[in-house]
């Protein structure tokens, strides 16, 4: 279900703010209500791919615990490629929602 959909679903995790892997991990599962449950061996590979394409940052951070965080953020091309991603959802949702909306069946030729 999630093939072909995670760069979408991992920068909508991080419009909220930056955030460190794990709490994009936390977040993507708060936001689909435990629907997407990933591992942060998927999770992981896509922040760093992100990251090298441009559409992620990362700078490491101290917690009050004093452990080392790396923590991503959008860059404005990551807000663009969101924004745009959310265009094309709602456009494939809309269309989809038409076809399961119960229309009449067609009449068949005469």
């Amino acid at each position: 279900m999630l093939k072909g959909h995670l760069d979408m679903i991992v920068l909508a995790a991080l419009a909220a703010g930056p955030a460190h892997g794990y709490a994009v991990i936390e977040e993507i599962r708060r936001k689909s209500r435990q629907a997407f449950d990933l591992p942060e061996g998927t999770i992981y590979p896509a922040l760093h791919r992100l990251e090298q394409s441009g559409l992620l940052s990362s700078r490491w951070m101290t917690a009050e615990s004093g452990r080392r965080r790396r923590v991503y953020a959008l860059t404005r091309r990551g807000a663009r490629a969101l924004a745009g991603h959310r265009a094309v959802w709602r456009q494939f949702s809309d269309a989809i929602g038409g076809m399961l909306a119960g229309a009449p069946p067609s009449r068949k030729p005469a």
